[in-house]
């Protein structure tokens, strides 16, 4: 089944006519959500680009060090490669970036972004030529989750004529990857194949990392206004990925270790669209993409500092720590994710009683469904259902969800002012089958949101924005439906965006932007066990609010023609977040805690201040180093705001950190050959980034270098 919509995609092109060589649009049918940087100046709302120069300039290790490049977003490091992304958005929690709408060229990234938004894996940003951020009222024009942002991934055009690259890098820590694309005309299409493999001895002990991603995509042109594109992929991972973080004690001896060295993390993904993009008129353009994801995922994995195995007391063959690599029980967490959709967007660009009109009108239907079991096997590296006290199979569970959205925006021009207004309508139904037991529940939910966006043009090159819309983000099915198949009362996150801000570009080659934001939320929903990650029963948090203020730059001398041949660029991104509170009458969810009043309190994983900033020098064409700088402010780990560790490393204050990268490119000759060094964390930082299954240690010192062919 989940082959059929890439065997039609196949055959949609082999079968598509004539090419029309001499007129016909030479583009890519992709969905983007903010498009080049130049367009910022129209964009109702906060929004960013990362560019191609600012990736390969930085030579990014992951997408969460890119990602640093964008005021009011805060993506936490986990395992060291970014395949687990936990991406914040102006103080909401990080955690798996739930709180995030995560896109491939504008198709759903993430698993099941309605019954499970959680990143539980995440292709390499190799892959990707560029990444726009969007976090205003635009965000309705997307769904499900328009609380955060969005963050939309932008893959290179297929090539007109042949070509390609490829790089060889190797580093400390065992650090090996080799990245290539090549493309061309084939078969009266435009054809890119893009592959990556990667492994890492991670940043910890006993973490092992490996990945396997290759990606195709096709572009054909139909006539003069008519194109389709074809986008598949395969990925894996056969990773050593734990778990549980480090307790306090383990901490403090060693803060990079990690005694599960029979954990084991392995994936397989297959990812297919199809995109028909058809120019209509003059004023109508259509856009239909069909799409498909399968996804499986096998974690097996013990725990020192959670009820899992092997710390759990019911597990009779175990006795503890000293029986971990022996005879102490492990635990396989096995999911299987499928999710399929249709979308068609039709664009429409005139004028209503003489004003200046640009709309748009999508629906979408989507439908996923998730394959959950969990076995208990009695030996460390047992794969199968044990017989112990707490062997066997204790969860098996199938959870559905069906949704359909409906959304209309537009843009009404008055001069020198645009309003933006916008409806989005989800209705979503879900179910959940306990195998085990035959128990079968169901809930649904139906709400409607709405934006409105605005810019005000002062002159060519300074822009005031501003907007307000309602977040909604949807429950996942465990939450709205329980095990035993009642309907839990819990309802959708909800949220009132305001910001405003101005943008400007007061001369080419330098660009600014400020914004204030205030996000009141009448329900946040949060975990409600401090350690449970991304698989705990989450809970509604009641009002909420976060304010701020992000601000970022943007320059080259050589742009802006200060400098002739060398070049002087720079960027930087600053986020405060002044409030992120809990509001009204809140108690804490910690256990012995529950009487304790929080009102007041900081969210948890809400850094007050982040920033990030690069300066850098290149000599022509041939070389360029840049520094950078990367500090994340002081944050809580918990609802009460405890500042003192507890034992388990799931509870206290995590440290500001400041973190300096250092990256250099020389391309002699004529710049086909590029030679590159980086050095992350150079003074070797020592720091936290997480506490929520125990202590995780920021990455140390790393290296990299390589070499990058283009033919």
């Amino acid at each position: 089944m989940r082959f059929s919509l890439i065997a039609a995609g196949i055959t949609a092109l082999a079968a598509s006519g004539p090419v029309y060589a001499d007129d016909a649009v030479q583009r890519d049918a992709s969905i983007v959500v903010v498009g080049e940087r130049g367009a910022l100046q129209k964009t109702p709302g906060s929004a960013a680009t990362i560019e191609a120069d600012d990736l390969l300039r930085a030579r990014v290790l992951t997408v969460n060090e890119a990602l640093r490049q964008v005021s009011g977003v805060y993506p936490r490091d986990e395992e060291g490669l970014g395949l687990r992304p936990n991406i914040g958005v102006r103080g909401l929690s990080p955690t798996r970036s739930t709180k995030v709408l995560l896109l491939e060229d504008g198709v759903p990234l993430t698993y099941a972004p309605y019954g499970d938004n959680a990143t539980y894996s995440h292709p390499p940003v190799r892959r990707f030529s560029r990444i726009e951020v969007l976090k205003g009222s635009g965000q309705i024009r997307f769904g499900p989750n328009t609380v955060g942002g969005v963050v939309n991934y932008i893959t290179p055009r297929a090539p007109e004529e042949f070509g390609g690259r490829l790089t060889a890098t190797g580093g400390d820590k065992g650090y090996a990857e080799i990245d290539g694309e090549i493309g061309g005309q084939a078969f009266g299409a435009r054809m890119l194949l893009h592959g990556n493999y990667t492994q890492f001895d991670g940043v910890r002990d006993n973490h092992g990392l490996e990945i396997q991603d290759l990606y195709f995509k096709a572009e054909r042109d139909l006539g003069a206004d008519h194109s389709v594109t074809l986008r598949l992929g395969v990925a894996g991972e056969d990773s050593q990925v734990s778990y549980s973080g480090r307790t306090l004690a383990e901490y403090r001896a060693d803060p990079f270790g990690n005694p599960f060295k029979n954990d084991n993390f392995k994936t397989e993904r297959y990812t297919g669209s199809l995109t028909d993009q058809w120019r209509l008129s003059d004023a109508l353009t259509l856009t239909t993409t069909a799409y498909s994801l399968y996804f499986n995922r096998d974690w097996w994995r013990q725990s020192s500092n959670s009820r899992q195995r092997p710390s759990d007391s019911s597990d009779p063959l175990c006795g503890g720590m000293a029986n971990v690599n022996t005879t102490c029980g492990t635990e396989g967490r096995l999911r299987e994710y499928h999710h399929y959709g249709v979308e068609s967007r039709l664009g429409w660009d005139g004028a209503v009683a003489g004003i200046a009109t640009n709309a748009e009108f999508g629906v979408r239907w989507h439908t996923e469904r998730q394959n959950r079991l969990q076995i208990n096997a009695d030996t460390p590296t047992g794969r199968t259902p044990g017989t112990s006290v707490n062997g066997g199979v204790t969860e098996r569970n199938r959870r559905y969800a069906d949704a359909l959205s409906a959304w209309a925006t537009g843009a009404f021009t008055f001069g020198a002012l645009t309003l933006s207004p916008g409806v989005r309508v989800e209705s979503v139904e879900y179910e959940r089958v306990n195998a085990l037991t035959g128990a079968r529940g169901k809930s649904d939910l139906t709400e409607i949101i709405t934006g409105l966006g605005l810019t005000y043009a002062l002159n060519d090159g300074l822009t005031i924005f501003g907007g307000v819309h309602r977040g909604f983000a949807p429950p996942r099915v465990e939450d709205v439906v329980t095990n035993a198949g009642g309907a839990v009362d819990l309802d959708a996150e909800e949220s009132l965006n305001w910001e405003i801000g101005l943008r400007g570009s007061p001369r080419p080659g330098l660009n600014f932007d400020i914004a204030a934001f205030l996000m009141d939320f009448e329900n946040q929903i949060v975990s409600s066990s401090v350690a449970g990650g991304a698989g705990a029963t989450l809970t509604s948090a009641g009002e909420t609010q976060h304010t701020g203020i992000e601000a970022s730059v943007h320059g080259s001398l050589r742009d802006m023609g200060v400098m002739e041949d060398n070049d002087v660029f720079f960027r930087s991104a600053l986020t405060w977040v002044g409030d992120a509170d809990y509001e009204g009458t809140r108690f804490s969810n910690i256990s012995g805690f529950t009487n304790v009043s929080v009102s007041g309190n900081r969210l948890p994983y809400s850094p007050e201040w982040i920033a990030s900033a690069a300066i850098g020098y290149a000599i022509g064409n041939s070389f360029d180093a840049q520094v950078e700088v990367q500090h994340t402010d002081e944050q809580f780990t918990d609802d009460l705001n405890s500042v003192s560790p507890s034992a388990d490393g799931q509870r206290g204050l995590i440290d500001a950190a400041t973190v300096v990268n250092v990256a250099t490119n020389f391309r002699p000759g004529d710049g086909k050959l590029t030679f590159f060094a980086t050095v992350k964390n150079v003074f070797d930082e020592g720091y936290i980034v997480d506490r929520s299954r125990g202590i995780l240690p920021g990455a140390p010192r790393l290296w990299q270098a390589g070499i990058s062919v283009a033919f």
